[in-house]
């Protein structure tokens, strides 16, 4: 192990164990960083500070400087890996990439860092649609072989800034209605190195692995079935992550998807929520103007149920970390987990093309 330091027309419509010890003579520990072995198998890292800080553990987003000092003393805290590459985009495996898995244990990962990953930790759909969330078994399982039980604290991040670990935030948070606080770090990987914070590379320590059963929180996702009765029974605001010229119909989808979007839905563009690269979610006044763009900011007055949907469920967890970090409770909040790259591809789910059109009233 080496260390180195580097439309707003949408208005509301809805009715109401511990790791082993690193080897000491390549690793070089933080200044004042603690060698005590938490439980759960990952590193311990207090939470003292975290109550000072602007966005704290128990809200969802911790940034880097904060994280920093809570690594240096205390327990109880369990980082881990999320990337996910999304060919074809700004967030696909740079050139030359041996995979997300390789590249997590070639480093440069921050310090004791576990990866988890998304693409292989997927539930099966009949279509074959990817990066499903896992079923109970298969959570269980992967959460064990990190190390993680039900009362362990976590904090996600990934190489791109903000793109993936808001989903794994989702799955163990909101799905799995994880008990001990979950925490996207703000700005992951790339913002880490950007003021030149330790580093690991090199294989990884091994993990003890933990003991937990996991279950799913009922309503925590919906299927194309709910989708489709909400066109009418409008229990829910859907909100889509996707960029504009998808969701209008006017970009090309994947093989097989038709254009447009989920009729009634709303638009709300998951890039628009966050910074330039690192990547890190906006102030919360401008997370609340994107809102009002969006024409959902009745979502925090009237608090609807909502639903956000993108291309395959990836993004649209960023847009309900969002709306969380803006004063949403978790449980209004579900992913509908097919998105378009299910509903794109039905051949009988009704499609609108381009903009959003003023929905009616609710009930």
């Amino acid at each position: 192990l080496r260390v180195a330091r580097p439309g707003a027309l949408c208005r509301l419509l809805r009715a109401p164990p511990s790791l082993l010890r690193p080897r000491s003579s390549t690793i070089a520990a933080p200044p004042r960083a603690a060698t005590a072995l938490g439980a759960g198998g990952c590193r311990s890292w207090g939470l003292r500070g975290f109550a000072s800080a602007s966005h704290s553990l128990e809200r969802g987003l911790i940034s880097c400087e904060d994280l920093r000092e809570e690594m240096r003393s205390g327990e109880g805290l369990c980082v881990i890996d999320a990337t996910w590459y999304l060919p074809n985009s700004p967030y696909a495996a740079p050139p030359g990439s041996p995979g997300v898995a390789e590249e997590y244990r070639a480093g440069p990962r921050l310090p004791g860092a576990r990866f988890f990953d998304i693409a292989a930790v997927s539930a099966a759909h009949p279509k074959g649609l990817k990066n499903m969330l896992p079923d109970e078994a298969m959570l269980s399982s992967a959460m064990a072989s990190l190390g993680v039980d039900r009362s362990t604290r976590i904090v996600v991040y990934d190489r791109h800034g903000v793109f993936s670990s808001p989903r794994l935030w989702y799955t163990l948070r909101v799905a799995f209605d994880h008990p001990a606080p979950v925490a996207v770090l703000d700005g992951g990987l790339p913002r880490w190195q950007e003021l030149g914070y330790p580093l690991e590379t090199g294989p990884p320590p091994d993990t003890a692995a933990a003991g937990a059963t996991w279950r799913r929180r009922p309503g925590s996702s919906w299927d194309l079935e709910e989708v489709r009765a909400n066109i009418h029974a409008r229990e829910a605001l859907v909100l889509d992550a996707r960029a504009a010229a998808r969701f209008e119909g006017s970009a090309p989808e994947g093989p097989g998807a038709r254009p447009g979007h989920i009729p009634g839905s709303c638009n709300i563009p998951f890039s628009e929520l966050l910074t330039a690269p690192p990547r890190r979610f906006r102030p919360e006044a401008e997370l609340r103007e994107a809102f009002r763009r969006a024409g959902a900011s009745e979502v925090f007055d009237g608090r609807p149920r909502v639903v956000t949907t993108c291309g395959s469920g990836m993004t649209a967890c960023i847009v309900g970390l969002a709306m969380h970090l803006v004063g949403l409770p978790l449980e209004q909040w579900a992913l509908y987990d097919g998105s378009w790259s299910e509903w794109g591809t039905a051949p009988d789910t009704p499609v609108e093309v381009g903009k959003s059109a003023a929905p009616r009233r609710g009930l």
